[in-house]
């Protein structure tokens, strides 16, 4: 998720546990809530998905949190010594509660990420959430700052209750999301041999429907408000053999595909406007549109051993989101 959401989130569980100087617990917190994102200074000029390979990996996992806790506390004890009144088990303890916050909020989006590391490489992703959803993060954040200003965890505990609310409402809402999609498939005499679906950008009202058949996607768009589908498009499913019969396996280009294809969980497709371009159609623009935010680009002129190169295609304008706040809010 956002730096803010994460930030605020980090903040608040340790804040729940505080008995005094709520402002530093909460700084803590924050800081700490941060710091998994600090994996994106993981990166290679030659190798350009290796950012996508840890980001959210190690930094993220369950069993790294007390080790991302103690590093926190090493660092805050420091730089907060002369303003905290915490010893270093209390920061520690305090910084393991904000650090922990990070991966299981992150597994709420649709991105994946990899709560397992060492012991699985799975990318989770619970889609009940958008990445960004000022709904989710301004209430939790506003009630943080009073319980700071106040010092009062009555408002902590307000957060706290917003933040589990909103997200097992998030949950509730992509099982119907779920549900639909099912059913138009159904209706369309479709064999699903797979489905997701997950809250378009910053609401929990409009739903992404992607869902697999034999050899097509098929995204939709759901509105939950208004009980409305929005048709999407199909495209064809990538086919390396068939769409790249010049690539050679064993090829770095190869050996990054399969990488690109575990980090898009296999919902890839070819660019239509570029026959080289293969895209991760989870992401788009509006919602029942095909149009991958990111891919990769390939080149059969590159040398057995050259990468491929990573490319992103972000199309945010006023009108996309006057098309997108249509869709949510009109019937």
């Amino acid at each position: 998720m956002d730096p803010i959401t994460q930030g605020t989130i980090g903040a608040a569980l340790p804040q729940l546990f505080g008995k005094k100087r709520l402002g530093i617990v909460a700084l803590l917190g924050f800081l700490s809530g941060l710091a998994p994102d600090l994996d994106i200074f993981i990166r290679s000029a030659s190798d350009p998905l290796l950012s996508l390979e840890y980001h959210r990996e190690f930094t993220h996992s369950i069993l790294f949190i007390p080790f991302g806790g103690l590093i926190c506390a090493s660092i805050l004890y420091l730089l907060l010594k002369k303003i905290s009144p915490f010893s270093f088990k209390q920061t520690w303890l305090y910084c393991t509660l904000g650090y922990g916050t990070h991966g299981l909020i992150d597994a709420c989006t649709s991105y994946g990420t990899i709560l397992f590391w060492p012991l699985s490489d799975l990318r989770i992703a619970w889609n009940n959430i958008s990445i960004i959803d000022p709904l989710f993060t301004l209430p939790t954040l506003f009630f943080i700052v009073i319980a700071t200003t106040k010092g009062k965890k009555i408002y902590t505990k307000i957060a706290i209750g917003w933040v589990s609310f909103y997200l097992l409402l998030g949950i509730y809402l992509h099982n119907i999301a779920l549900e639909i999609g099912k059913n138009v498939a159904d209706k369309r005499g479709q064999e699903i041999s797979r489905i997701q679906v997950k809250p378009s950008f910053g609401n929990l009202i409009l739903w992404k429907i992607i869902y697999e058949t034999e050899d097509q996607f098929h995204v939709d768009a759901t509105n939950l408000l208004f009980k409305k589908i929005i048709q999407g498009q199909s495209i064809r499913k990538l086919n390396i053999k068939n769409d790249f019969p010049w690539i050679k396996e064993g090829s770095q280009q190869y050996k990054d595909i399969k990488r690109f294809k575990w980090f898009s969980n296999d919902f890839l497709a070819i660019n239509p406007k570029n026959k080289n371009q293969i895209i991760d159609i989870r992401y788009s623009g509006l919602p029942n549109e095909i149009g991958g935010l990111w891919g990769i680009q390939l080149n059969p002129n590159k040398d057995y051993e050259e990468h491929v190169k990573f490319v992103s295609m972000r199309n945010a304008t006023l009108d996309r989101f006057k098309k997108l706040s249509n869709m949510i809010f009109k019937k």
